[in-house]
């Protein structure tokens, strides 16, 4: 029952440092249960979905201990549980990460349809594909998933349909220890797949190829803990990049790999902004006027799907007519609703979406739809001339560590404050 207040119209300026991976941490986390032993994770993001994976941890049995805000130690070593809990995995998407690395570790799994964004069909039949290449059986009753296998998982060759960075990670948490070599073609190669293959990796894992369309795992007998840290927010970086350019600020955004954001920077450096690239830092700037662009999301390394509606409303107040076509998700332009209620020119048509760009956008009541609309619409209150509310602000926290401090020490003025129920601010 909380809110986001905002009164936009003013440049962003200052420093703001980027938090760790939220795709990466949600796949790190269940694979800690593969190690059998002592993990300590550093630069986690203090994240609501990242909270709910800590609290599957320890309910299955792991001793998670904090270190300090965003280094976890855990010990998976006497873990004992295989079934997650149905209230727990339905609030994050991430869930069904731990039925690969239950399912290697174990031999068995149940986890409920996970939650998450509502963006369209997100079938898991590529996660199960996997699993039953690698010996295992699943059966899908009354919303819960259930993975078996009656003997040990053997390695197998697996080509995904379509690629799903899901599938990728889950596969890969259940290929680690199955005998032999497992090979997987048609893999997302995106920062986060990476970044779990070195984790496992550090463990005692032998997987190969991360970063590629083939990536080649040799199953080990046992893994270890070990001591890891989590890489940037690539979509984080890119929200502040997309913010300071929106707002005609100048703004320094920390702690980045500049190579995970070429493919937002070369965008924002065609509609206008300024990009001056650091060792692990990026300046953002934007004087003149924001240019018109045509965008295509794509797998890595093409534009993310996670930056489109970020890009859309930096698009509402460009000088022209911009295009752009969703090739990943069906219900990525529902945050449009929103933005014409701020005066934008947005007409879609199926999966693409083109954007007239007008001179401002006006404040209005507003709602995060999902995580990256949420995002979104807090760039649409920071451009407008006047006070906004976003509710339904959870979305937004599942994915953006201390959003309102990063903001604020940018010179923006946001608040989070207490929704009054609707029943009561009638009677007031």
């Amino acid at each position: 029952m909380e809110k986001f207040v905002i009164t936009g119209g003013k440049p962003l300026h200052g420093e703001v440092t980027i938090s760790g991976a939220k795709n990466a941490a949600v796949a790190i986390l269940p694979a800690t249960i593969l190690a059998e032993g002592v993990c300590v994770i550093e630069n986690l993001p203090n994240i609501s979905d990242v909270s709910v994976s800590l609290n599957i941890l320890s309910v299955l049995g792991a001793r998670v201990r904090m270190l300090s805000k965003n280094t976890y130690e855990i010990d998976t070593t006497h873990l004992v549980g295989t079934n997650v809990p149905d209230e727990l995995s339905r609030q994050t998407r991430a869930s069904n990460y731990f039925l690969g690395a239950l399912l290697a570790r174990f031999g068995r799994a149940q986890v409920a349809m996970p939650g998450g964004c509502n963006l369209g069909s997100r079938p898991i039949d590529q996660h199960l594909k996997a699993f039953c290449a690698l010996g295992a059986q699943d059966s899908v009753d009354y919303g819960m998933i259930t993975v078996r296998a009656k003997e040990e998982l053997s390695g197998a060759r697996i080509f995904f349909d379509k690629v799903s960075v899901g599938s990728t990670m889950n596969a890969m948490l259940a290929a680690v220890r199955a005998k032999g070599q497992t090979v997987l073609e048609n893999c997302a190669k995106e920062p986060h797949v990476v970044d779990l293959a070195n984790f496992l990796n550090m463990c005692g894992a032998d997987v190969r190829g991360a970063g590629t369309d083939v990536i080649k795992v040799r199953g080990v007998e046992s893994m270890h803990g070990c001591t890891y840290s989590i890489i940037p927010d690539q979509i984080e970086a890119g929200s502040y990049m997309v913010a300071a350019a929106a707002t005609g600020g100048d703004v320094l955004i920390k702690n980045v790999t500049p190579k995970h954001l070429e493919p937002i920077t070369a965008k924002l450096r065609r509609a206008g902004a300024e990009i001056e690239e650091f060792d692990d830092a990026v300046r953002v700037r934007r004087t003149g006027p924001i240019l018109p662009l045509k965008i295509n999301t794509m797998p890595h390394p093409g534009f993310p799907t996670d930056m489109q509606p970020l890009m859309g409303v930096l698009l509402s107040v460009a000088q022209g007519t911009s295009t752009v076509t969703e090739g990943i998700w069906d219900n990525r332009f529902r945050y449009v609703d929103e933005l014409r209620k701020m005066g934008a020119n947005v007409q879609v048509d199926g999966q693409v979406a083109v954007f007239e760009g007008v001179e401002q956008l006006q404040p209005a009541p507003l709602r995060a739809s999902d995580l990256r609309a949420g995002a979104a619409m807090v760039v649409a209150a920071l451009i407008a001339h006047g006070t906004s509310e976003i509710e339904e602000i959870s979305h937004i926290e599942r994915g953006y560590e201390d959003i309102v401090q990063k903001l604020q020490g940018l010179g923006a003025d946001i608040r989070k404050v207490e929704r009054q129920p609707a029943a009561l601010s009638q009677a007031l």
